[in-house]
């Protein structure tokens, strides 16, 4: 993975934390969350204060986030909502805590001024010993508040001063009045500047998560459905109506043509889409040379044209059906045949505009393995496990390519690919068939009893 490090593509975008203070206060809201400390004096972390170097140190890349569950996080400075998030186990867990930091931008600068801010991303199960109880996850909220406890004290000084304000003899109240005095002393003036933090809490429809081979959960649709990663009759208990794995194409289809996710990117407003579908089959071609043990390095589109004719034998249907898509959008070629169980079919679509794009594009990544730039994109932690499997040669490209083409202009990139314009007006549900109503949507494949 050196060369992934060395170029910034893994691990980068990290907050540098060297200062001695900062260090020390860390250690405290370690203590605080997991009873450790450690004994670094210089090492980076991410959005939720997680550090690739402790979890060396400690043997545990889970030391904040114990089982994969209940994410735990560390705030030092509120520059900690740029940062990425490291050995991700569930999708939504970044956007969770990027909205919590933004939303309680002020107050968090004030509170890590003087200390660490430490909390939890909350939700009713402690332990996911099976699949069927990640169904029992349906919001999470967020706890937090310095190692001293300023927000609680804050809370309670004001009550105090409420109280202090509406009982008729509390000017007479010793004791309340020192109380008062004393914790002003360790939060400031709460009247003037309030220190509470939002309660924020998140609903759970749709997310991926990481556990148990990789799972995608949709609850929030028309026509919910559970996606996983490995062999679906490993997930038979599930309590949704639908599971389906990824070799169920024509089903997944379906899934996200029935509930309206997705769009083919040569209908798509505001892309050169002849330009994205030349790149993918571009990487369908270093796919292809890389297995022929091709030097790679440096390779410019120029170079994969000639391997693509040194190797048109070899190259696969994903490739030969992008080409007639190609030929059909610049040449006024014949529209080609491409059903979902083509093996390019996935490769034409990209999520619509609506909420859960970010996750449907995840899918359409993990549907699309050899579309490396959209891998890396969008599902970094299937591209870093895809990646220590790959020859050498094709190593070497994927870096090179990443950091030459895509680091230049994160934000132009995605925008270019996976940018919208302003829908023209709000989609309508529209009624199915009673067919559908009681059979569902893609019959009995996948179907539940």
């Amino acid at each position: 993975m050196h060369r992934l490090i060395e170029k910034g593509l893994m691990f980068g975008n990290l907050i540098r934390v060297d200062s001695p203070v900062l260090v020390e206060r860390y250690n405290r809201a370690l203590k605080h969350l997991i009873g450790r400390k450690t004994a670094q004096n210089v090492f980076h972390i991410d959005i939720s204060g997680f550090s690739p170097e402790l979890g060396e140190e400690f043997g545990d890349d889970l030391y904040l986030n114990h089982a994969g569950v209940n994410r735990q996080f560390i705030l030092l400075t509120t520059e900690q909502a740029t940062a990425p998030l490291l050995n991700a186990k569930f999708s939504t867990a970044r956007s969770i805590l990027k909205q919590f930091i933004n939303e309680n931008r002020s107050e968090l600068f004030a509170l890590t001024a003087r200390d660490a801010v430490a909390g939890e991303l909350v939700n009713s199960v402690y332990l996911a010993d099976s699949p069927a109880r990640l169904f029992d996850i349906r919001k999470v909220r967020i706890e937090a508040d310095t190692t001293s406890g300023t927000v609680a004290m804050a809370d309670k000084l004001g009550k105090m001063i409420d109280r202090f304000k509406s009982e008729q003899d509390a000017w007479f109240d010793d004791v309340l009045i020192a109380d008062m005095i004393g914790m002003a002393k360790k939060t400031g003036d709460v009247v003037r500047n309030p220190v509470r933090l939002k309660q924020m809490e998140f609903d759970q429809d749709n997310y991926w998560t990481d556990l148990f081979g990789g799972m995608y959960l949709f609850r929030g649709v028309e026509h919910p459905a559970a996606i996983v990663a490995t062999d679906k009759d490993d997930f038979d208990d599930l309590p949704i109506r639908f599971t389906f794995d990824l070799r169920d194409r024509s089903a997944i289809a379906k899934f996200l043509s029935i509930n309206d996710l997705v769009e083919p990117i040569i209908d798509a407003r505001g892309v050169d889409a002849a330009a994205i579908l030349h790149q993918k089959m571009d990487f369908i071609v270093m796919e292809v040379a890389a297995a022929m043990g091709e030097n790679l390095a440096g390779a410019t589109r120029r170079d994969l044209r000639r391997l693509g004719r040194q190797y048109a034998q070899k190259l696969p249907e994903a490739w030969q059906g992008l080409a007639a898509l190609l030929r059909w959008a610049e040449e006024d070629g014949p529209w080609p045949k491409i059903t979902s169980e083509h093996p390019a079919y996935f490769y034409t679509l990209r999520a619509k505009p609506h909420a859960d794009a970010d996750l449907v594009n995840m899918l359409l990544a993990e549907l699309t393995p050899l579309d490396i730039r959209q891998l890396f994109i969008c599902h970094k932690e299937v591209f870093y496990r895809a990646y220590a499997t790959w020859p050498d040669e094709k190593r070497a490209y994927v870096v090179d390519f990443l950091d030459r083409e895509y680091q230049v202009d994160k934000a132009g990139t995605r925008q270019a690919l996976y940018g919208h314009e302003a829908p023209m007006e709000e989609p309508r549900p529209q009624a199915q068939p009673d067919l559908i109503t009681r059979v569902g949507p893609w019959g009995a494949l996948g179907r539940r009893s």
